[in-house]
């Protein structure tokens, strides 16, 4: 009996920790597959070319799109990021929008942050668009579709903050145009935050 009991909790355990980590293998998964093959992804919605895969935006209201990771989703605007039933209402359907933050293409700092949870086995409940933004690399392209535009960043520093940290929430440079992307850290838990920082480039 006793034994039955101890597998019966094993593999209670290990259904667990799929539940929990299942978003995050799948997305790494699916990166090291693509890496192998030599997928690149382009913005667009026709494959070009055996090795590309177009990444075609939800809506052109406002939208994010990461060709190195292959991260496409809605943005929802004006999120309270200080309010945990808005904003985790919003991870379930994107990425949310800091309310007090930038606009695209205005000076200020544009602030969208995804996968932030009150527990870490609501984890798998929320867009897992951002498990992989701690790839990004300086110079890794971002785009913004915003109002009917497309928006260029360029990536040009990441760092690991405390969960607590609004430091990023303001300004990053005065007189630029800046963009912040935040999930938490390491991906599957909610012990810190992985903060990747870019600079619009165009128009």
């Amino acid at each position: 009996m006793l034994k039955i009991i101890s597998w019966l909790l094993i593999i209670l355990g290990l259904a667990l920790l799929i539940f929990i980590f299942g978003p995050v293998i799948k997305e790494e998964t699916k990166y090291k597959l693509g890496q192998i093959a030599n997928v690149k992804y382009v913005i667009g919605t026709e494959q070009l070319d055996t090795f590309e895969k177009p990444l075609t935006p939800p809506n052109t209201d406002f939208s994010v799109i990461i060709p190195k990771i292959g991260a496409v989703a809605p943005v929802v605007d004006n999120v309270d990021a200080t309010d945990p039933k808005q904003y985790l209402s919003a991870l379930k359907k994107g990425v949310a929008h800091a309310t007090g933050t930038g606009i695209p293409d205005e000076i200020g700092n544009v602030y969208l942050f995804a996968h932030s949870t009150d527990a870490f086995w609501n984890v798998s409940s929320y867009n897992a668009v951002f498990y992989l933004i701690g790839k990004l690399k300086p110079g890794d392209e971002i785009v913004i579709y915003y109002q009917n535009r497309l928006i260029t960043y360029q990536v040009y520093d990441k760092k690991v903050v405390s969960a607590d940290s609004s430091q990023y929430l303001g300004t990053l440079t005065p007189d630029e145009k800046t963009l912040t992307l935040q999930t938490c850290y390491p991906p599957g838990t909610t012990f810190e935050r992985l903060i990747v920082l870019a600079k619009q480039t165009s128009p």
